[in-house]
């Protein structure tokens, strides 16, 4: 690969942020020039106002092979400072992301898919935790995550034995959002991410980060920790809006 050639590709649509993986040759491994690049993009989907959604993807038929383990014995993790593997895993987005997977997201590229907030998967991909074969660990929210995404022994027995899990019975546990053809996952997260854009943009982005504030409190604390962050939108004009276009039978006129 032409070291000129760009590890990430990014593609602004309406609204929209598409970021492909460009490392091909190796299954898009993240080394650390793509943990930059990725890092890179995810910061422009966060601070330019006129994108409210984030597709991530891989180029040459395959999601994310992980870690590029070729390079870790001199190199180590590609993190980028506190923001985890590729500047993701453990980085706190406001705006949905959105995951179009193909083929392979194994190790470290399964969890840059479980970082995301939506996934959508070919029939024939498939995901892997196979750190336990390579002496290492998946701790870049692997061992974290699985566990609540899919039921508790699928999830160990992935982690523990490195067995990988087909895309249909991902999306059978619920953990794929929409299940698609061979090539079709990029257009059905396009689809998906349309969805969001349709609705309050504030609303969408103050209910993600009501989930991500509210994650293993218990009921009493969470709505303490919801209600100051809630109970200002019930006043806005996009609530207003919301309740006039209902009433009206109309789509809402959302100001952007």
């Amino acid at each position: 690969m032409d070291s000129h050639t760009p590890a990430t590709l990014t593609e602004p649509r309406p609204g929209v942020l598409l970021v492909t993986l460009n490392r091909p040759h190796v299954r898009n491994a993240v080394d650390q020039s793509l943990a930059n690049a990725l890092d890179a993009a995810l910061t422009r989907l966060e601070t330019d106002p006129s994108l409210t959604v984030g597709i991530l993807t891989g180029a040459g038929g395959h999601f994310c092979s992980g870690m590029d383990l070729k390079a870790f014995p001199t190199d180590g993790v590609p993190v980028v400072a506190h923001r985890g593997l590729a500047g993701i895993t453990r980085a706190r987005l406001r705006k949905p992301l959105i995951a179009a997977v193909e083929g392979a997201a194994v190790a470290g590229g399964f969890e840059l898919a479980l970082a995301c907030d939506l996934i959508t998967a070919a029939d024939t991909a498939f995901f892997a935790l196979p750190e336990v074969a390579r002496g290492l660990i998946a701790a870049e929210g692997g061992a974290i995550r699985l566990p609540g995404r899919v039921p508790y022994h699928v999830a160990m027995e992935m982690l523990l034995t490195a067995a990988p899990l087909p895309a249909p019975d991902a999306a059978r546990y619920g953990l794929v959002n929409q299940l698609t053809g061979e090539g079709e996952a990029l257009d059905a997260a396009l689809t998906l991410a349309g969805r969001v854009q349709a609705h309050s943009r504030d609303a969408v982005l103050i209910t993600k980060q009501i989930v991500q504030d509210t994650r293993g409190l218990d009921d009493h604390t969470a709505y303490t920790v919801q209600d100051p962050l809630s109970t200002p939108v019930f006043t806005t004009t996009a609530a207003t809006e919301g309740a006039h276009a209902f009433t009206e039978k109309r789509r809402p006129a959302w100001h952007r």
